[in-house]
């Protein structure tokens, strides 16, 4: 049976500004053709024979966009976070990165790889959407993108371009680099459903300056997005001087080649020091930046001037950047942004003083960069405002539950630092499905509504970190 409109009931948080976050308790949100109509305390009469999936003291949220992630550096998660003081970041690359990312050369790693992470994403996750770096590997990248299409994700994905400063095994020529690149746009640039293809040189440092020009011609040519790294370290930073002398910034490395927002969109990720020139290159670029408090602080690069960049225009959203990070999950990355928020604010604006104001970022500003700041990269996504495609996550804080009823935002705010122990279930406008009717899903488990058909199950999979307690069945009211 088909279902082109739908609703859901429970308690709808949603940021449809930076600083206003509202909650709506036990009321509907309703879905026709893929996008929200609104939020209602009791359903309209037009929409009064409608299915309804109940979710009565249950979160709903809307979904998450995860706007820098490495999918080819999730098997190495958690590892390479204590390289001793001595050791440049670039041992890094060398010990863990770059011989991982040399065995998606395999298809069959690539494929068992990339399943985990594919699978992991879908069941342990709020992220609906992403942007998502793979290797230097056609083949691998398009056997990535398949898996994400096949499991209902809406993404870009990239292959990365890299023809110099790098190892043997993932190191292309340049013509080699360029050649592949555009076979592999054209192959996917319809047939993976949600999933596209984005330009993905690593970062300036391993590429020449014909490669950044050949990749900055196919963008325009195929009005495909552009990814990459920007202002990450400070040793990166000068890095980059010495390989383009007489830039005023290092984003004019991208610029130059029309690939800092001038063209097609792009996003960047960390942006940690970008010097006065660079952000006012920002500010006048279609850029997002992708800010990723976990890495960042991996590496002790630093913390990006997050609230000084929203205050003037430049648009941000969060990325989880495995394996710089060690979790793909965007509820940690809220509360980490939050947390680096405080030590900025601590570390550069306090001065000392005991009672300065304080000025760090809110529940409401994380959130809001982790669902509308992230997903305005993919259209009016991320809010339950009227028009926006509808992308939703439940989250079931019943197993935090103590005896002592709580406010919202103080449920939302043990949600979100104690996030290990909820329950989480997914909806979804773009997915293709498998069965007819709700299904009882186990803990860890998830699975999305379609908005013309019905309901996708995924199968479960329990995760032993997770709390025993099982999801509510979503109960049809009619």
């Amino acid at each position: 049976m088909e279902h082109s409109v739908f609703a859901l009931k429970g308690i709808l948080v949603h940021t449809p500004a930076f600083d206003n976050i509202e909650y709506h308790e036990n009321k509907y949100v309703v879905c026709k053709d893929g996008r929200c109509v609104g939020i209602f305390d009791t359903l309209p009469e037009e929409y009064s024979n409608i299915r309804v999936y109940d979710y009565t003291d249950k979160f709903i949220v809307p979904g998450m966009a995860d706007m820098h992630v490495h999918a080819s550096q999730y098997g190495f998660r958690g590892i390479g976070m204590l390289l001793d003081c001595n050791s440049e970041w670039e041992t890094w690359f060398d010990r863990y990165s770059f011989p991982e990312e040399s065995r998606f050369a395999d298809l069959d790693y690539a494929d068992k790889a990339y399943t985990r992470f594919v699978d992991d994403l879908l069941k342990t996750t709020t992220t609906t959407r992403a942007s998502i770096f793979a290797t230097i590997h056609r083949p691998a990248t398009e056997l990535l993108m398949r898996k994400l299409a096949d499991a209902g994700f809406s993404a870009y994905v990239g292959k990365l371009n890299m023809d110099r400063n790098s190892r043997f095994g993932l190191q292309e020529t340049t013509e080699e680099s360029l050649a592949e690149t555009e076979r592999w746009i054209q192959e996917t640039q319809t047939g993976y459903g949600a999933v596209k293809p984005m330009i993905t040189p690593r970062y300036t440092p391993t590429c020449t300056d014909k490669c950044m020009e050949g990749l900055g011609t196919l963008s325009e040519k195929y009005q495909v997005p552009v990814q990459s790294h920007l202002s990450e370290g400070l040793d990166e930073i000068e890095w980059v001087k010495k390989l383009k002398p007489g830039l005023s910034c290092y984003g004019e490395a991208y610029d130059m080649y029309g690939m800092l927002g001038s063209k097609q969109p792009a996003v960047m990720a960390h942006v940690v020091h970008p010097n006065a020139a660079e952000y006012e290159l920002l500010k006048h670029r279609n850029v997002l930046v992708a800010h990723c408090p976990q890495s960042n602080t991996n590496a002790a690069g630093g913390v990006a001037p997050i609230l000084d960049m929203v205050r003037d225009g430049i648009q941000v959203g969060l990325g989880t950047d495995m394996a710089g990070g060690y979790t793909l999950s965007l509820l940690r990355t809220i509360t980490d942004a939050i947390q680096a928020s405080k030590l900025r604010w601590v570390y550069t604006e306090r001065n000392g003083e005991p009672f300065a104001k304080k000025r760090f970022m809110t529940i409401a500003n994380a959130f809001y960069l982790a669902t509308k700041g992230g997903g305005a990269f993919f259209g009016k996504v991320g809010s339950f405002e009227p028009g926006y495609e509808f992308d939703a996550v439940v989250l079931d804080d019943a197993p935090l539950a103590d005896f002592v009823e709580r406010p919202l935002p103080d449920r939302l705010q043990r949600i979100l630092w104690c996030h290990d122990c909820i329950n989480v279930s997914g909806f979804s406008s773009y997915t293709t499905a498998l069965c007819a009717q709700p299904t009882f899903l186990p803990v860890s488990a998830s699975f999305a509504v379609n908005s013309i058909s019905s309901v996708r199950q995924v199968a479960p999979q329990p995760i032993s970190f997770k709390s025993s307690v099982e999801i509510t069945n979503p109960v049809p009211l009619n």
